[in-house]
């Protein structure tokens, strides 16, 4: 089978299996509170920056709050998502960055994003798809990993395995693809203990019981 056919038949089980829907697993109300929370999510989970988020954002409730607060106290706001020293100061550093040259509001031009303190490529995808749905793909440890498992790259390197899902997967599935493999790395292609016998994409995985 054709690498291209491979990848036609992986995506429709994808869009069979999990939602098709383009959903974050981050909660958010608009574009600085999902900046601010995928800032947060580095090395940390999803599921506890939404515990963290859910109090930090009625005690800062609008970015000037952000760009105003204090170091030490929010450290202490956001410790529990770890690397809170770096976290707190890129996120003031953020807002007021915001403030001063977009007027308060999150950009959607790729360079624009990337040059906020603290946001890389993976976060101002995010932002590219989830706020404003502009085609992109966000590269996080479940994607590099199953992207590799399925053969749709070989690099460690999320700017290169953007570069090559970009090259191999249909542009209407970009956005998809992160969700989807989110999905299906927490589920089956768990990291230590991939549940080979019941994926449904083994028979067009070259990874298969590997």
């Amino acid at each position: 089978m054709k690498k291209a056919e491979r990848i036609e038949k992986i995506l429709e089980l994808l869009d069979e299996h999990y939602s098709v829907q383009k959903k974050c697993w981050l909660d958010y109300g608009n574009a600085w509170q999902l900046l601010f929370a995928t800032i947060l999510s580095a090395q940390c989970t999803d599921a506890r920056v939404n515990i963290v988020t859910k109090d930090l954002y009625q005690k800062y409730t609008n970015v000037q709050a952000f760009a105003d607060a204090d170091l030490k106290e929010l450290e202490q706001d956001i410790h529990s998502t770890g690397f809170y020293h770096n976290k707190a100061k890129n996120i003031i550093a953020c807002a007021q960055k915001l403030i001063s040259d977009y007027g308060g509001e999150v950009p959607s031009d790729i360079d624009d994003l990337t040059s906020l303190p603290g946001v890389g490529r993976k976060t101002a995808n995010v932002i590219r798809g989830n706020i404003y749905d502009i085609p992109s793909i966000v590269v996080d440890t479940h994607v590099g990993r199953i992207s590799r498992k399925l053969g749709l790259t070989k690099s460690e390197d999320p700017v290169r395995v953007e570069k090559d899902l970009e090259k191999c997967l249909p542009k209407e599935h970009w956005i998809l693809w992160n969700i989807q493999i989110i999905a299906h790395g927490r589920s089956i292609c768990t990291a230590r203990n991939p549940k080979c016998g019941e994926c449904f994409l083994a028979e067009y995985c070259p990874s298969k019981g590997k």
